[in-house]
């Protein structure tokens, strides 16, 4: 198939018409994303087997403390704006998140392995 940069050719549009009953497919790429396995699910369930390779050492038990994140939402903006502010679309989007991952992480227990690249070398 090729390079996929995810900005000038998609992997929606790279895969969407490609991907056929049984198939099995292979990539390799940085992330893995449940947002990419919503818009092809279609597809994706008639495969029969996943392969993907992180290419950089994803899970892997590392010395580095990690960082704790804390948002504050100051509450006179909160009260004044009820709609249309910075936080509106993000808590849309995540209205659908818990059945978007429910179901992919079904989909991983069934057809998908994960890998990922322990060496130091570069993976393009």
């Amino acid at each position: 198939m090729g390079i996929i940069d995810n900005i000038t050719k998609t992997l929606q549009e790279d895969l969407s018409g490609k991907i056929k009953q049984g198939s099995k497919l292979s990539i390799v790429a940085a992330c893995f994303s449940f947002f990419a396995f919503e818009k092809l699910k279609k597809e994706l369930k008639n495969i029969d087997e996943l392969r993907f390779i992180f290419t950089l050492p994803t899970f892997i038990t590392d010395q580095t403390p990690k960082a704790q994140r804390e948002f504050y939402i100051p509450r006179l903006n909160r009260e004044r704006s009820l709609y249309d502010t910075e936080f509106e679309i993000k808590l849309r989007n995540e209205l659908t998140q818990k059945s978007i991952t429910k179901e992919c992480a079904d989909w991983i227990r069934q057809k998908v392995t994960f890998k990922s690249n322990i060496t130091n070398e570069n993976m393009t």
